[in-house]
């Protein structure tokens, strides 16, 4: 079955029409904002908890979102695949189930990274930590609030790939409510 692509034109100076893609939730790709800004794009390995808070928040802002899953999409509640791959098409399995692999390539490929939440709650959130110190990535654990991490990623620069990183919904009950709200709220300080 191959995908249907509409045509759009929103700059009427452009020499053609523009195609457009749907995305999760019926959001057109070309209305999916991320540029211009500090934050271009939230990524996250998809794991229960923060990792799924900041990837709901960008998609409820609609603000690019991604990141690298382990193999099979597998997570703490979808442990086959196609797992999350379902529900956060934008994210990119790894050849390995480990999820080890997952965290170093999203703190890889990000900018910054920010840990919301206690590390020391979470061997993930605390290999992120780690992975950002070895690939001298900058890192921001445990902000006290939203506009704090904003003021710290807007002193490393614009268009940023922001790597959310943090507890699973097991090892901190309310992760996922409490990163949606932290990220949505530093989303709106982007567009402020």
């Amino acid at each position: 079955m191959r995908r249907r692509l509409g045509t759009c034109d929103p700059f009427p100076f452009a020499p053609g029409p523009t195609r457009f893609v749907t995305m999760r939730g019926g959001t057109r790709a070309d209305e999916v904002t991320g540029t211009g800004g500090v934050i271009a794009r939230v990524i996250a390995g998809g794991q229960t908890g923060v990792d799924r808070g900041a990837l709901d928040a960008a998609i409820a802002m609609k603000v690019v979102h991604g990141g690298w899953c382990p193999a099979g999409g597998t997570a703490e509640d979808k442990p086959y695949a196609p797992g999350v791959l379902i529900d956060y098409p934008g994210l990119k399995p790894t050849m390995s189930d480990d999820p080890e692999i997952r965290t170093r390539l999203n703190v890889r490929d990000a900018h910054a990274t920010l840990v919301i939440g206690d590390p020391e709650r979470s061997p993930g959130a605390a290999r992120a930590v780690s992975a950002a110190a070895e690939l001298r990535r900058p890192c921001l654990v445990t902000p006290h609030s939203p506009g704090e991490a904003f003021a710290w990623l807007e002193g490393i620069g614009r268009e940023l790939l922001v790597n959310v990183a943090g507890p699973r919904e097991s090892q901190w009950p309310g992760a996922r409510d409490a990163a949606y709200a932290f990220v949505t709220d530093l989303l709106e300080h982007d567009r402020r």
